[in-house]
C-alpha cells in the first residue's frame, strides 16, 4: 500500500462539482479536488463528446497521482420539450388571453406558436396546466386534441424562441431515453463513468429499462423532478441504485413551498432503503458571480447535511462561474462545520429507520454500536461488490468508514457514498490477513492510532456479493478480537 492520506477528508458528506468551461481544464480539476470535491459530474446537456473526453482523461490522471479512486457521474440530458419560433423571435402574451399551441411549423405570433411534441397532446386533457421559460409563464388547458391544444393565459409575459415547457399534471408517454441519451450513455459507459444520472424519470419502468441499457456498467441515479415520480417513489427508489432530489424543474413543476418537504420525504426514502441520495441545484447560487454565499443558501446546505444526505451538489457554481474552487472550498467548510456540531449525529439519525431483518443488515448495526461503544478510529468493510460497504454506511456511525476492495469500480462508486473512504487492491489472501490490512490501511490514510480499535466487517466467502456475515475487532498495535 502506498501513502493514500488524501482519501480521507475528514468529512462525511461528499461533494459533488460540476464541470464545464469555468473548471474542465487539469489543473483546475486537480484544483477543485484538493479544495474538496469527492464526485465530478459531466453534464451531458452542455458541452461535446470531445470535451468530456478531455476531462475524463485528465480525471483518471489525477486518480494515479492521489493513488485513491475518484468518482465521475454522468449526467444524461433526457427529454427538453420546447416551444417553436416567433416572429421578431418573442412576443408578449396577456394573462387572460387564449394561446394556442398546435403542430403547425410556422411561426409564433401572441395568438399561438408551434409545440412539435405529439406526446404531449396525447397525454394532455382539460384543466391541465403547461409552465413556460421555467414557470414564468403559466397556461390552462380549455380543450385539446391529438395536435391542438386551447389555453388560457394564467401568467402572462414575453415568451421567445424555443423555451422551455413543463406538463407537471400528466405522465408523459416518452421513452426514459432519448436517440441524444443513448448516443451519449454509450460513449460515456465507453469512458469509463462510474454512475449514469437519468433525468426526468417518470415511472419505475423508466429506471428499468435504463438499467437495461447500462447492463452493469455503471450505477444509475434517479433525478427526481417530475411529480409523476414521487406517485412511485418507493418502487423507484428500490430499483435505483441512487437517487437525486433535482430542485431545479422539481421547483417549476410542484408549487415552491412544497419542495422542502419534499426533500425531506425522498431522502427519508432513501435512508431508509439504504440509497445513496444527493441533494442539488442552485446550493449556493450566489457563487456564480459572488465569492461568498448567502446566509440562506450555507443554511440550506447545512440542512442537507445534516439530513444526513450522502452528497451536495454544485451545478453552474463550478461549471460557469467565476469562483469554481473557492464554491468547493466553501461547500466543504460548511459540511465540516455542520459534523463537528455535538448534537450532528442525533439529528441524523432522527431520520433512520428500523434495521433490516437480515443477517448481514445486522451485522452492519452491530459493528456500528460495537465502534461506538469501543470508540473506535474506523469500521474497516472488506468487500468486492461494495455491499458490505453500503450496509455500513446505511448506519451512519460514529467513525469513518475503510473500504478495503480489490475492485477499483466498486471502489469508485463508493466516492458518491456517506463517510466512505475507499482503498483498491488486491491486499487478502486469505481471512488471517484482514486484522494486518485493517491497520496499515487506517494508518496509511491517517486514521487511528496505537491502542485505538478498529471494527472489521466482511463477507465469508470473499467474493460471494451480499454475504456479510463477519464482524471483528482489531486493536492497533495489539491483537484481532472475533465478535
Amino acid at each position: 500500500m502506498t501513502n493514500e492520506k488524501s482519501l480521507h477528508r475528514g468529512r462525511r458528506a461528499k461533494i459533488i462539482a460540476t464541470l464545464g468551461p469555468a473548471s474542465r481544464d487539469p489543473e483546475t480539476i486537480a484544483a477543485l479536488y484538493e479544495a474538496g470535491a469527492d464526485v465530478f459530474r459531466l453534464n451531458f446537456s452542455h458541452g461535446t463528446h470531445a470535451d468530456h473526453a478531455a476531462s475524463v482523461a485528465a480525471i483518471r490522471a489525477l486518480e494515479k497521482t492521489t493513488g485513491g479512486p475518484i468518482t465521475i457521474l454522468m449526467d444524461l440530458q433526457g427529454p427538453k420539450l420546447r416551444v417553436g419560433t416567433f416572429q421578431g423571435g418573442k412576443v408578449v402574451i396577456q394573462t387572460g388571453a387564449s394561446f394556442r399551441l398546435d403542430l403547425n411549423a410556422e411561426l409564433g405570433s401572441a395568438a399561438r406558436v408551434c409545440l412539435p411534441h405529439p406526446e404531449i397532446f396525447a397525454a394532455l386533457k382539460p384543466g391541465a396546466s403547461l409552465l413556460v421559460d421555467d414557470g414564468h409563464l403559466r397556461l390552462r388547458v380549455k380543450s385539446c386534441g391529438k395536435d391542438f391544444a386551447e389555453t388560457e393565459v394564467i401568467i402572462g409575459g414575453t415568451i421567445s424562441d424555443r423555451k422551455g415547457v413543463n406538463v407537471p399534471d400528466v405522465t408523459l408517454p416518452i421513452p426514459a431515453l432519448t436517440e441524444k441519451d443513448k448516443a451519449d450513455l454509450q460513449f460515456g459507459l465507453s469512458q469509463g463513468v462510474d454512475w449514469v444520472g437519468l433525468s426526468f424519470v417518470q415511472r419505475p419502468e423508466d429506471v428499468a429499462e435504463v438499467r437495461a441499457a447500462v447492463a452493469g456498467r455503471a450505477g444509475i441515479v434517479a433525478k427526481l423532478e417530475k411529480p409523476a415520480a414521487l406517485d412511485h417513489l418507493d418502487a423507484i427508489v428500490d430499483l435505483a441504485d441512487a437517487v437525486m432530489v433535482a430542485r431545479g424543474d422539481l421547483g417549476v413543476e410542484m408549487p415552491m413551498e412544497q419542495v422542502p418537504v419534499l426533500q425531506k420525504r425522498i431522502v427519508r426514502a432513501c435512508r431508509k432503503r439504504g440509497k445513496p441520495v444527493i441533494v442539488a441545484t442552485q446550493m449556493l447560487e450566489s457563487m456564480i458571480k459572488s465569492p461568498m454565499p448567502t446566509r440562506a443558501e450555507a443554511s440550506d446546505v447545512a440542512t442537507a447535511v445534516y439530513d444526513g444526505v450522502d452528497a451536495v451538489m454544485l451545478s453552474a457554481e463550478t461549471a460557469a462561474g467565476l469562483f469554481p474552487v473557492r464554491a468547493v472550498t466553501t461547500m466543504h467548510r460548511i459540511a465540516c462545520e455542520v459534523e463537528s456540531d455535538e448534537h450532528y449525529l442525533d439529528l441524523m439519525r432522527v431520520g433512520h429507520g428500523e434495521t433490516e431483518h437480515s443477517s448481514p443488515a445486522a451485522i452492519s448495526a452491530a459493528a456500528g454500536q460495537i465502534a461506538h461503544t469501543l470508540q473506535a478510529a474506523a469500521i474497516v468493510t472488506f468487500t468486492s461488490s461494495g455491499s458490505t460497504t453500503l450496509r455500513a454506511a446505511q448506519e451512519r456511525p460514529d467513525v469513518p468508514i475503510l473500504c478495503i476492495t480489490p475492485s477499483l469500480h466498486a471502489g469508485r462508486r463508493l466516492g458518491l457514498v456517506w463517510g466512505v473512504h475507499a482503498l483498491v487492491g488486491d491486499f487478502i489472501h486469505s481471512v488471517d490477513d484482514i486484522g494486518d490490512v485493517a491497520v496499515k490501511a487506517a494508518l496509511q490514510i491517517g486514521i487511528g492510532k496505537k491502542g485505538q480499535a478498529l471494527v472489521i466487517t466482511a463477507g465469508m466467502p470473499f467474493g460471494k456479493v451480499g454475504s456479510t456475515n463477519m464482524v471483528r475487532v482489531v486493536w492497533i498495535g495489539g491483537e484481532t478480537q472475533a465478535a
